[in-house]
């Protein structure tokens, strides 16, 4: 069985990543990239679908971890009655990709063990074990292989790699895995002590650029530190979580593969990492952004693969029977297929607000922008599945008629306010906006409630109205804004906790009920709690919120509140957006959020 969720660290290369459990278990890991096959299956199963584990061979041992300050390498000290050992787990950025592990005696004695079962295909296919010519072990299975390189005494045992030793202080012994295609060159080896050196200065020179001098600078930088780690570097192309299927209700068949990049993402992530000190990243994402939207807008989608693939076809494993029985495990997302008309308002915002932030102007992003807003002034007035990927049939929803508002105000605001921007008919586009307004204010808002409801004619709350103010629809203190904030507030918290609506008893999503407390909605409840001023109340909520982090600063997608545990994806970019985003909120006179809002009312009184 595996771990808890947050049980597990994160290291990666930025490229991949792998999840290791506190007990010093590789449960997963997908090669060379995010969305490849995993070669670790176990999150998702059992052993026998594919693990590494390094720990001591003692059964009481107490166990510690933290990553080093400002770095992506993990540290776990292992203590038994004889002795304690440091083994450190990290993954070079280098040309190369590979996986170490450096065991170090830090005083007595402690035996160790290690077994590696390398499962490639998701842990379906146990592959070709062989000794190279230098005593290396060589897995292969068809296009896939992997070398381990160590000093240490191995074996085989039962389809298993085995290694038992014993580390005394100030010995050390390391394990290096890496990847390459089986027709290629064995891959040169490297020097772990040379590549932890490399790998420890990456990561500090990048932080060192982090903006700080809120109350909460450690997980801001942790948050940072795990976004910068999900982003595939040579696309720039952010992921939404490096698993798929991990369940959003434990024994649930809400289990998605968020290995790919969604639009909606865009917004919030170039403002995340730009308010943070981080240009050249978010540049990157502008770029793929551009990339992966580009062509004819009606064949645009909502997520695309990391390198901008569009075709990505949903299947299921069936030979893994899930985390913890949650049935089915899912590859590839059928929501690429969806129209969400909230991704375009996310796209016009992310390049309005790049371009304020000070990033060059694009004439392809001018161009690709006047095709875009030619489709949403037909497409804006259809029903869409909307921002959480409904399965259940497409309807009006309020907050993706907000986005397409977004779409036109931000593009009326872009190509008016450049002077590089090509012509534009801003007069067109100006009429669509302020009827796309009026309509959301008289079809999406319930005078009985005394809030804007999940769509047109229902009186179902939804939490992605929360973002109404913050995308300066309206003001913050608009009482229409306000009596949505103390609606969703009233009957969609948990414990403390938003949810993103009520799943039980309804029909839209087309699933069956339950899941857990969407995260993000948490946070955007207290960035309303912010730009009402009751910051005491917001940062009561943001202390809950950073309080269901794991011992290390990673989140999920969800908390399951009865179970006090987190569910869903993991570690999820969303949630660390959230995070940063809200924390600057807090923190700075004008944040992201105050930003936008502030901006848009300025705008709109300049234009009477």
């Amino acid at each position: 069985m595996a771990a808890r969720i947050e049980d597990y660290a994160l290291v990666g290369d930025c490229r991949t990543a792998a999840l290791i459990s506190r007990d010093g278990s590789v449960d997963w890991l997908c090669w060379p990239r995010f969305d490849a096959s995993a070669c670790f299956a176990a999150l998702l199963g059992t052993p026998e679908h594919g693990f590494w584990r390094l720990a001591p061979a003692a059964k009481h041992v107490e166990t510690s971890r933290r990553y080093r300050d400002d770095t992506l390498i993990l540290e776990t000290r292992h203590a038994t009655r004889e002795g304690e050992v440091l083994v450190t787990d990290y993954m070079p950025i280098c040309d190369g990709s590979h996986l170490i592990r450096l065991v170090e005696g830090v005083h007595g004695r402690v035996a160790m063990r290690m077994d590696l079962a390398i499962r490639f295909d998701y842990g379906s296919a146990v592959p070709w074990v062989s000794r190279s010519e230098w005593g290396n072990l060589r897995a292969i299975s068809g296009p896939q292989k992997v070398l381990l390189r160590t000093q240490a005494h191995v074996w085989g045992s039962d389809q298993t790699t085995v290694s038992e030793f014993t580390v005394r202080a100030g010995e050390s012994v390391a394990f290096t895995l890496s990847y390459a295609a089986s027709h290629e060159d064995d891959p040169a080896p490297v020097e772990p002590r040379k590549m932890l050196f490399a790998t420890d200065s990456f990561w500090r020179n990048w932080s060192r650029h982090c903006a700080c001098g809120t109350p909460w600078d450690d997980i801001l930088r942790r948050s940072l530190l795990t976004l910068k780690a999900l982003i595939y570097a040579p696309t720039g192309g952010i992921v939404a979580a490096p698993t798929t299927s991990l369940p959003e209700q434990l024994g649930g068949v809400r289990n998605w593969d968020y290995r790919f990049c969604w639009l909606r993402d865009s917004t919030f992530t170039l403002l995340a990492l730009m308010d943070a000190g981080f240009v050249e990243e978010a540049r990157a994402w502008r770029d793929w952004l551009l990339r992966a939207v580009a062509g004819n807008p009606e064949q645009a989608h909502i997520l695309y693969g990391i390198a901008g693939e569009r075709l990505l076809p949903e299947i299921e494993l069936d030979w893994l029977p899930g985390y913890e029985g949650s049935k089915p495990v899912r590859v590839g997302n059928a929501a690429m297929q969806q129209f969400q008309l909230d991704v375009y308002g996310e796209v016009f915002d992310a390049l309005y607000q790049a371009r304020r932030r000070g990033l060059a102007s694009d004439a392809t992003a001018w161009q690709v922008g006047l095709v875009l807003t030619d489709f949403l002034a037909k497409a804006w007035r259809e029903p869409d599945e909307g921002i959480w990927e409904v399965r259940g049939g497409r309807k009006h929803f309020t907050h993706s008629k907000v986005m397409a508002w977004v779409a036109f105000d931000r593009a009326i605001r872009g190509y008016s306010e450049s002077p590089d921007a090509p012509a534009a008919p801003i007069e067109r586009w100006a009429q669509i906006r302020d009827r796309i307004h009026r309509e959301v204010c008289e079809k999406g808002f319930d005078a009985e409630l005394g809030s804007f409801v999940q769509y047109y004619g229902s009186k179902r709350l939804d939490a992605s109205l929360l973002l109404i103010a913050h995308m300066g629809f309206l003001p913050q203190d608009d009482p229409r804004v306000v009596g949505t904030v103390a609606a969703i507030g009233k009957h969609l918290m948990r414990d403390g906790f938003v949810l993103r609506y009520d799943t039980e008893g309804q029909k839209t999503d087309g699933l069956p009920g339950g899941e857990g407390a969407f995260i993000p909605c948490s946070f955007w409840y207290a960035d309303n709690l912010i730009g009402l001023g009751r910051r005491e109340e917001a940062r009561e909520l943001i202390e809950r919120l950073i309080g269901v982090c794991n011992d290390l600063g990673l989140v999920a997608e969800e908390y399951d509140v009865h179970a006090g545990r987190l569910v869903g994806n993991f570690p999820q970019a969303f949630t660390h957006v959230a995070l940063v985003n809200t924390i600057l909120n807090f923190a700075l006179a004008q944040g992201p959020a105050q930003e936008r809002s502030e901006s848009s009312r300025r705008h709109r009184r300049s234009c009477g």
